[in-house]
């Protein structure tokens, strides 16, 4: 008993301390290069709009926004939005999460499959995500179709997660491409940037991971129930 509880224990402490550590590693890397300028000097929203135009997109709106990180790229709306910060910061890290809202914009311009199939899965696994943590409360107390059922709802939330791991890494790999090729960065630049956008891509491979966790977690119970 002890055993197992010690387990579920260490279990539930993982599935914290992950995304914990994950954020903990963006917030430092990004305050260690928010120090330090690029060559250009130019601010987040003039790498963005920089970017957009020598990709020939100029349906594409770069505004300000509030928050910390609060940095998106809204589809429906043809808007990149930079927190306060980034719009008018110089750095590195400035340019490079700029770049990487901008990779968004470009994936969209283009087509780019796994970000249409992840619009596509949106509502299904915001819906998923809201009921199935019910569902499956009410399945281990009532019956397994219920947690059936609950299990099949989250499993969406998690796909949406996985498909999510493509989407970032590619709008990351084409920020970098953008920077170097407009000439935001120099050679000696690239390494310190591509910090930033690895440590901002920690955030979600640790979602997935904790969404996979938890996914495996409730077939378990499930099978263990049968």
């Amino acid at each position: 008993m002890l055993g197992g509880l010690g387990g579920y224990i260490i279990y539930i402490a993982l599935l914290m301390i992950i995304p914990l550590w994950a954020q903990s590693k963006v917030k430092n890397t990004y305050k260690k290069y928010s120090k330090k300028a690029t060559s250009s000097g130019m601010t987040g929203a003039e790498v963005a709009r920089k970017i957009l135009n020598d990709n020939g997109i100029y349906d594409v709106e770069v505004r300000e926004t509030k928050g910390f990180l609060s940095d998106h790229y809204h589809p429906k709306k043809k808007t990149v939005n930079l927190s306060s910060d980034n719009f008018h910061g110089q750095s590195m890290s400035s340019s490079a999460i700029a770049a990487h809202e901008v990779g968004h914009a470009i994936q969209d311009a283009q087509d780019y499959a796994f970000l249409r199939f992840r619009s596509s899965l949106a509502p299904a696994a915001a819906k998923g995500s809201n009921m199935a943590i019910f569902l499956i409360i009410a399945g281990v107390i009532f019956s397994q179709g219920l947690l059936l059922l609950g299990i099949i709802f989250f499993s969406a939330a998690v796909l949406f997660q996985l498909v999510t791991l493509p989407v970032e890494f590619d709008a990351s790999n084409r920020a970098m491409a953008q920077l170097v090729s407009t000439g935001v960065i120099r050679n000696n630049e690239e390494r310190e940037t591509k910090k930033v956008l690895n440590a901002a891509a920690l955030t979600y491979v640790a979602a997935a991971l904790v969404a996979v966790a938890e996914l495996i977690r409730f077939i378990l119970i499930y099978a263990a129930g049968e």
